[in-house]
């Protein structure tokens, strides 16, 4: 997850005539594009339209809308600039003044409901600086957000759109840039434990299924200035009265931390799934808390595309899925939208396997590419991920109705399924029982992988 890029100020202003139609409540962002449709037989360069998602098919007792649960991320969709480290925004919307105001704030809102509902997904998701901005003090900031909320609320109960899930950004205010939980200044810890005891409450109003925490600066860049055990004690206590403070107010959405190994940290103390099960695990926090994976954090931490996903449903701590992908050429966090089948698919499988990913979700933590200038390009980047995700609910479910792969897994593993392998897997066998086997049977033969067999097979679903 990242936010948004910061914004300049720009020369319109919100009481200029150019605004002005914009800041009515029934004003239209996106003229001449209706509702995105259905149309499995569009050709190939028809591109505004669905060609696999369609949200009421059923598919192993499941709408696709109930096991795919699309979320559109605010901070990239309505704050991204197409900004880059090497050049200027690019992405200059007609409705947005380039001012961090609560009309242009308001403003943005309206479009995203407006988005959200053409492109008919059911929920939503924002950091609370992404849709309020900061005042001079906590205080301003607070009621800020709560005025926005209020907006939000609104949009809400009118469109159906509902909150996958809140966060608080406790990365980009210079305030953070030794981190927040895990700073080594006491009052910037006392600020983020404020900012977030704010979102929480504004999450619980919006009634948000989930609330995920990032940790964009909880992490280090030398070792010469930093106390690793200090900010790691200091970041567990930060969680513990989170969790404190979500069952005080009565919030019932589930808690969920989003690994990432690097960025803008050089080391990021919740580097990949294990890492955070890990963490969680000592410090007591793992019936607390779940895990938000973000595939493109998993290949920046050097592992396969679905490896995290696949690893935190293993340990039953897969809460949600921000659905993205990168370029491994690159080496950095891109934020690609996901148009790969195969990887897509084997996401699915993932969540097949464990029922579904409610509360949970897939949200579109992606950036249209800063070329990618068109009002339409936000419309067809979430239409073309949304069909592949389709594409792989379809693939997954014929794999497991079919069951070949699982037949196959059942056979490579059936040796502890019964004599001294049983022993092995139900933790009671000694060292001492496994030399006797071992004497009294001599010399093991491995058995081949087959790893080409299996890609194989994986072709003829994908």
């Amino acid at each position: 997850m990242s936010s948004f890029a910061p914004e300049s100020k720009g020369s319109g202003s919100t009481d200029s005539s150019g605004y002005q139609e914009f800041d009515k409540a029934d004003a239209t962002f996106f003229a001449g594009i209706g509702k995105i449709p259905f149309k499995p037989d569009a050709g190939p360069a028809e591109t505004m339209v669905y060609k696999h998602y369609n949200p009421t098919q059923v598919v192993m007792g499941r709408t696709m809308e109930e096991w795919l649960r699309f979320s559109v991320c605010f901070w990239h969709t309505f704050r991204g600039t197409g900004a880059d480290p090497f050049g200027f925004p690019t992405l200059i919307r007609p409705w947005d003044d380039g001012s961090n105001t609560m009309s242009n704030a308001r403003r943005r809102l309206r479009a995203g409901f407006e988005f959200f509902t053409k492109l008919g997904v059911k929920y939503w998701t924002f950091h609370d600086r992404d849709i309020a901005p900061e005042g001079a003090t906590l205080e301003e900031t607070n009621r800020n957000l709560d005025e926005i909320a209020d907006l939000a609320l609104e949009l809400q109960k009118k469109t159906g759109v509902k909150l996958l899930w809140a966060t608080s950004n406790l990365f980009a205010h210079p305030r953070y840039m030794n981190g927040a939980g895990s700073n080594p200044d006491a009052s910037i810890f006392a600020y983020a434990a404020a900012q977030v005891k704010k979102c929480l409450e504004v999450a619980k109003r919006l009634g948000a299924e989930n609330f995920v925490f990032w940790g964009g600066r909880e992490g280090y860049h030398t070792l010469l200035n930093t106390d690793i055990l200090q900010e790691q004690n200091h970041l567990a206590n930060f969680f513990r009265m989170a969790s404190e403070y979500k069952k005080k107010i009565g919030f019932t959405g589930t808690l969920l931390i989003e690994p990432k190994p690097k960025e803008p940290s050089k080391h990021q103390y919740d580097y990949d799934a294990m890492t955070v099960i890990a963490f969680l695990k000592t410090y007591g926090l793992d019936k607390e808390f779940k895990l938000n994976i973000e595939p493109n954090h998993t290949t920046l931490a050097g592992h396969g595309y679905e490896h995290d996903v696949a690893m935190a449903s293993a340990f039953g701590m897969l809460g949600s899925v921000d659905s993205n992908t990168g370029s491994p050429d690159l080496g950095w966090d891109t934020d690609q939208f996901p148009m790969d089948i195969k990887n897509s698919t084997q996401v699915m499988r993932v969540v097949l396997e464990q029922g579904g990913l409610a509360p949970g979700g897939l949200n579109f933590d992606c950036k249209v590419r800063r070329e990618s200038t068109n009002l339409k390009d936000m419309f067809i980047s979430h239409i073309g991920a949304m069909d592949s995700f389709a594409r792989a609910l379809k693939c997954a479910a014929k794999i497991k109705e079919e069951g070949v792969f699982a037949k196959h897994v059942e056979e490579r593993y059936s040796s502890y399924r019964s004599g001294i392998g049983q022993k092995i897997d139900q933790g009671t066998a000694t060292f001492e029982e496994l030399e006797k086997y071992t004497m009294e049977n001599g010399e093991p033969t491995a058995a081949s992988g087959q790893q080409e067999h299996y890609e194989t097979m994986m072709n003829y679903y994908v």
